[in-house]
Formats: structure tokens, C-alpha cells, sequence
């Protein structure tokens, strides 16, 4: 049995995961973009000690913050995980809030080519010359279905798409197919968690006030000593608390920065999953974490 646990942040997933875990004899596959950092703890929301522990848990804490990882490296791998619990019999519970790294297991990804600086370099400067609607006109020569689903003024999108077909022969639409996902070929349910608006912003405002009693900003401030790499700097509260370490702004300033950011996060997630009618979703307003689980237990076993 293979369970997706997914859903905004703050709405109780990785406890939900763990209990689950606990009552189907089930590892865990961290779904979590952030997660696979070892540094950071407080800022990521890392499980306890005693969940990681208790339950095994993939793809947490196995790099450092000065390594990139991202959508095609994570994929790659927790596909092979998943395919080889699934061999031993053992459950499998994917959890996390990364909307890109789910899809990427349920439907599969395309293989980019890498970064090519000069390429990229030379289309930025035909841009400036030319101008965006140029650049288009090209993406839509060579790549029609992309050009469709490209602003013809987000200049980053159409460079990336010229890029993946000056690079390699074949238009972007034309790769979304070369490696499949593992939807249809196993057993997958893929549950939901969800509070009302007020609730989930309520949440997510005292996890924030907790992350700095906790010590967020000093955790931060070690970060900053690293050279993060570039998938590092995005997890949400480093710039905020890097400008309160440097004056810039107060303290309260930040953490309502941080609780923003975060809002702001966890409605993009609620978009993106509600897109996707496979999953079955659970309210989890005012109920206690064995009630949720109880039900998904008897959900996915009955279908």
C-alpha cells in the first residue's frame, strides 16, 4: 500500500504520516523540498528526534545547504525507494507539501538538460535588442504547445523552453513524457488534509511565533556562515531573518514577514493540489490526529 499525505503547510501532515506509519508498520517518503537539508531544523520544521527515530524516514536531512537538489535528483530517487518498499511488502507513506516533487512521483517528469550560461546569456542580450515578442515568435516556431501556456512576456519561461530545444533537437512539450511516474502502475491512494482559511492561518502564525522562541534566528545566523546553495536560499524565512540579523528591520517587522510568506505559501499549495481530482481530502478542523487517521485507514482499505 502506497499513501500520499499531502496538503498546505501547518495542516498537520507529518503527524498524521507518523501515526500512520505507526499503525500500518509503514516507512515514510519526505515529500518535502526543504526537508532534505541536515542544517536547518527550526526554520524547515523538521519532525522531533523521537518521530525520526521511531519511524525511518526518507529523503530527510541527506545533504547539506551548500549542495542544489531539486525536482529531478529528488525523483530519480524516491521512485527507486518506493518501488523497492513497495518489493518487500513494506508500506509506503509519501508525505510533504511539495507540490512539484509529488506530481514528479505520481506522473513522471521529462530529463532537462542542464544550465547553459552562455546560451542563456546570448538570449537574454536578443531580448534587450529585440525585445520579449521576438524571443516568442521563436518559442512559438519551434515549440507551438509551450508558447501557448507561456505569457509572451515572462521572459524566464521562454528562455528556459529555447534552451531545453536548442540543447536538445526536441521542443519542451515533446519531453514531458520520457520517464514515468508510478501512477497506474502501483496501488496509490493520495489524501488530502485541509482546515478552513482562518484555521490554517492561525496555525501557521503561532508555528512561526514557536520557530523563534525556539531559536530560529540564531539557527539562521549559523546558515548564513554557509554558502548556501541556490535551492537552499529559498526556504521561506532566511531573507526575512537575514535582514533582521543585519538591522534592517525589527524583529516583530520580520516575524510578520515570515507569517505572510508563509500564508502566501500555503495558499499556492491549496491551488495547486486542488487541481489534482485524485485526491481525497479530509478536513482535520477539530478533530484529534488517531480520528484522522482512523479514517484513512478505512478509506483507502475499503477502495
Amino acid at each position: 500500500m502506497i499513501i500520499f499525505i499531502v496538503g498546505p503547510t501547518s495542516t498537520g501532515k507529518s503527524e498524521v504520516a507518523f501515526k500512520l506509519a505507526q499503525r500500518l508498520g509503514a516507512e515514510i517518503v519526505s515529500c518535502d523540498s526543504m526537508l532534505v537539508y541536515k542544517e536547518p531544523n527550526i526554520i524547515t520544521a523538521k519532525p522531533p528526534p523521537f518521530m525520526l527515530e521511531t519511524i525511518r524516514h526518507h529523503f530527510v536531512s541527506i545533504i547539506s545547504v551548500e549542495e542544489v537538489y531539486n525536482v529531478f535528483t529528488y525523483f530519480s530517487s524516491a521512485t527507486k525507494v518506493i518501488k523497492e518498499l513497495f518489493l518487500q511488502k513494506i508500506p509506503v507513506i509519501v508525505c510533504g507539501g511539495s507540490g512539484l516533487y509529488a506530481k514528479a512521483i505520481l506522473d513522471g517528469i521529462f530529463t532537462f538538460p542542464g544550465r547553459n550560461e552562455e546560451l542563456r546569456e546570448r538570449l537574454r542580450k536578443e531580448a534587450e535588442e529585440k525585445g520579449k515578442e521576438a524571443l516568442y515568435r521563436k518559442l512559438k516556431a519551434v515549440d507551438p504547445i509551450t508558447a501557448e501556456k507561456v505569457s509572451c512576456n515572462d521572459l524566464k519561461r521562454i528562455i528556459r523552453a529555447l534552451e531545453v530545444y536548442y540543447l536538445t533537437g526536441v521542443p519542451l512539450s515533446g519531453k514531458k513524457k520520457t520517464s514515468k511516474g508510478l501512477w497506474g502502475s502501483l496501488p496509490i491512494k493520495i489524501v488530502g488534509l485541509t482546515l478552513s482559511r482562518e484555521a490554517l492561518y492561525d496555525k501557521i502564525n503561532k508555528r512561526v511565533e514557536m520557530m523563534f522562541q525556539k531559536g530560529v534566528v540564531e539557527e539562521v545566523k549559523k546558515l548564513l556562515n554557509l554558502k548556501l546553495s541556490v535551492t537552499a536560499r529559498e526556504i521561506i524565512g532566511i531573507k526575512e531573518i537575514a535582514r533582521i540579523l543585519k538591522g534592517e528591520i525589527s524583529l516583530e517587522e520580520g516575524k510578520e514577514m515570515v507569517k505572510k510568506r508563509t500564508r502566501n505559501f500555503a495558499k499556492r499549495q491549496f491551488t495547486w493540489f486542488r487541481q489534482d481530482k485524485r485526491i481525497m481530502w479530509e478536513d482535520v478542523s477539530g478533530r484529534s490526529i488517531e480520528n484522522v487517521v482512523e479514517k484513512i485507514v478505512n478509506v483507502c482499505m475499503r477502495q
